[in-house]
């Protein structure tokens, strides 16, 4: 019987801590939802209609002439066209660098390696606000003010280091059974790399893909730094075009800030199953 006590205790403390852990979960997720509704609501209201207190949640009338107005009124078609440049060129330039230096790291001894990468890692630790002005100077004397090039080229050259730190990460779960199993046929380090590691890395590719496209969809400060002809502009820069010196028009500018976030979210839902499981993997071996 003092078993079957201990038992039940121990069985109705456990869903009390799980009932406890979901509770918070919920709550956590309620304060991060809590903004893109917010702005969904506001994006389908007049503008007297989005600060009246108390809230109104749900809007009445729904303005969806919003969407139309706010996506004409500006050309939001070129910001667009320019965006999908500045991202599709990132996102390439980053996922063939970065893998190949990955591999590098993780496939090929060479002296120096691990200090090699231990001095890159080093460099996430250095604040960006650091190099900004340095890099502008670089960039402003080599003529490329005003061009996609700051935007774009430092994706071809190691797409960072915290993608290559995944992508090492994940090379190293790979048995090196393959690598000596392709040498004893005559491959060589290219072949290994071009047919069984990024055949094998889907999911981790992948992962540092779906980071390269939303950092350069939503980068602002970038464009806002070297991008000054508006014919250029990205959408992030097209959305603080809805805020004057002294007014904004905020229903415009919610309406366009839903309409900028949704391929953001559609890309996500499409891509987590591959971005949870590459997340995973490359922490499974150091």
């Amino acid at each position: 019987m003092g078993a079957l006590r201990r038992r039940g205790a121990y069985v109705r403390q456990s869903k009390l801590t799980l009932t406890a852990g979901y509770a918070a979960l919920l709550l956590i997720s309620a304060l991060f939802i809590i903004p893109f509704v917010w702005l969904l609501r506001s994006s389908l209201m007049d503008l007297s209609q989005i600060f009246t207190m108390p809230p109104e949640w749900i809007p009445t009338p729904f303005h969806w002439d919003n969407f139309h107005r706010a996506l004409t009124i500006l050309p939001f078609g070129t910001f667009f066209t320019n965006t999908l440049i500045i991202v599709v060129s990132v996102i390439v330039g980053t996922v063939v660098t970065s893998s190949i230096a990955a591999f590098g790291f993780s496939r090929i001894p060479w002296k120096g390696r691990d200090t090699v990468f231990g001095i890159l890692m080093s460099s996430m630790m250095l604040p960006a606000a650091v190099t900004l002005i340095p890099s502008f100077l670089g960039w402003q004397m080599l003529g490329f003010y005003d061009t996609y090039y700051p935007l774009i080229v430092p994706a071809y050259f190691g797409g960072g280091i915290f993608n290559i730190f995944l992508l090492r990460q994940f090379y190293l779960t790979i048995p090196r059974d393959f690598d000596e199993a392709a040498f004893v046929d005559g491959a060589t380090y290219l072949q290994i790399y071009m047919r069984i590691i990024m055949p094998l890395s889907r999911s981790a590719i992948i992962v540092v893909a779906l980071f390269s496209f939303l950092g350069s969809w939503n980068d602002f400060m970038g464009p806002l730094i070297y991008l000054k002809s508006d014919s250029l502009f990205t959408l992030a820069l097209g959305l603080q075009m809805f805020q004057g010196s002294y007014t904004a028009q905020w229903d415009l500018l919610m309406a366009a800030s839903a309409a900028v976030v949704l391929p953001c979210v559609i890309v996500f839902l499409i891509g987590q199953r591959y971005f949870l499981e590459g997340i995973t993997l490359t922490g499974l071996k150091g």
